[in-house]
């Protein structure tokens, strides 16, 4: 299984029909991928961008100056999100590198991918949060099946009104249902831009902070390409998507996991997850009520 990351979904799907029966695997229709400017623009310190392949491909760099970022420029009512990046090589610690989804007020609403940068030899951390109207504290962590480094890997957001899906290389490693039945908010009618940002977190990203950015290896790189968003388009004020239902992320196949994906998010729960908030009871001495739908415990 360690050689996963050279499998495509497809063969994956494959796979798992070879070991049960299971019905056409529920994925999203395959990103495409344009040039930075179509859906993107600098957010900050624009002179930390630099651009590659008539914009097909972008560094951002990180010194002890300041880190940078983009965002989309439209703001967004569910859809399908994906960037194809490749991390900080070598000593990265301190540093990093956020890929997610926000509104903009005061109870807002988020979903992340935040790599988080190690010394040189140890692995990646991602960690994923997803708040809702204001309320964070949901915090996974998982190691990697590669080495982010290497190469550009796929990192992508599937929002629709039913669940909220985190994929790497298609493959899902955290869903997030909507459980407004139980009391539990869900991001629904506060459009989102997508953000991208490599940036210096020393007093928390690395071994709780004990592990400072060593500047001496700066400047510190990632590289991003693909740029792919197919979502909603609304206005910053919008409480509703005019499509509603009409979109091919709506339909019933991605309202819900199929069993294969089930199989594959249970793979990287017993093999790569590192901290889960839902089993943490030094945090939580109740349970999350959303953990058991979600099917992290």
């Amino acid at each position: 299984m360690q050689k996963m990351g050279s499998y495509s979904m497809l063969t994956l799907c494959l796979i798992w029909v070879s070991l049960a029966s299971v019905v056409l695997c529920a994925n999203p229709p395959r990103p495409v991928d344009v040039p930075f400017s179509r859906n993107y623009v600098p957010s900050w310190a624009y002179d930390h961008i630099k651009y590659f392949n008539g914009g097909s491909e972008v560094q951002l760099h990180l010194d002890n100056y300041t880190g940078t970022g983009f965002q989309s420029k439209g703001s967004y009512l569910f859809g399908h999100f994906s960037m194809n990046i490749k991390m900080v090589p070598g000593d990265s610690a301190g540093t990093v590198a956020a890929f997610y989804l926000s509104s903009q007020n005061s109870e807002h609403d988020e979903i992340d991918f935040e790599f988080l940068g190690n010394r040189t030899g140890q692995p990646y951390i991602l960690q994923t949060n997803v708040f809702t109207g204001g309320k964070g504290d949901r915090e996974q962590r998982i190691y990697l099946w590669f080495d982010p480094t290497l190469k550009y890997h796929r990192y992508s957001i599937l929002w629709n009104l039913y669940q909220i899906v985190l994929l790497v290389d298609n493959i899902p490693i955290r869903v997030f249902k909507n459980n407004k039945d139980l009391g539990v908010k869900f991001p629904f009618n506060q459009p989102m831009k997508m953000y991208n940002s490599l940036w210096n977190a020393d007093d928390w990203a690395t071994r709780g902070g004990l592990e400072k950015t060593d500047w001496s290896k700066s400047p510190f790189i990632a590289h991003y390409k693909g740029f792919h968003i197919d979502g909603c388009e609304v206005s910053v004020e919008a409480k509703f998507c005019a499509t509603q239902g009409k979109k091919w992320w709506d339909q019933p196949q991605f309202q819900d996991l199929d069993a294969s994906q089930w199989r594959w998010l249970r793979w990287v729960r017993r093999k790569y997850t590192i901290y889960n908030y839902c089993t943490d009871k030094t945090r939580f001495s109740q349970l999350p009520i959303e953990c058991k739908r979600n099917r992290d415990v």
